[in-house]
């Protein structure tokens, strides 16, 4: 078995939840948030026999794509009396991380 943990955008959630359950992949979802851009992110916890491991990555890939977006400017620069307005800075966002690890044993406590 392996475990998934696939840190993806927000806005990305729901087509691939969606998938997911569709093709009966079970999957907890747990709100994260970003460091660089300091948005809003998920963080999912998927346990899939080995065999699955490609339909799921690929459901990944289909479903968490990049996008362009520009990021709000910096507070303006002030430096030796002068005024520097800093501009937006256009960035990638979106796509995926996700982190593969070997599973040797899930037991579902009720």
């Amino acid at each position: 078995m392996k475990l998934l943990i696939a840190v993806i955008q927000r806005q990305d959630e729901g087509g691939l939840v969606k998938a997911l359950t569709n093709h009966r992949v079970g999957v907890t979802r747990i709100g994260s948030q970003g460091g660089f851009l300091r948005e809003g992110n998920v963080t999912l916890f998927i346990v899939i026999e080995e065999d699955r491991l490609e339909t799921v990555l690929q459901m990944i890939r289909t479903h968490c794509y990049t996008r362009t977006k520009f990021v709000a400017p910096l507070p303006p620069i002030a430096e030796s009396g002068e005024f520097y307005p800093s501009t937006p800075v256009e960035v990638q966002v979106g796509g995926a991380s996700v982190f593969v690890v070997n599973v040797e044993e899930q037991a579902r406590l009720v």
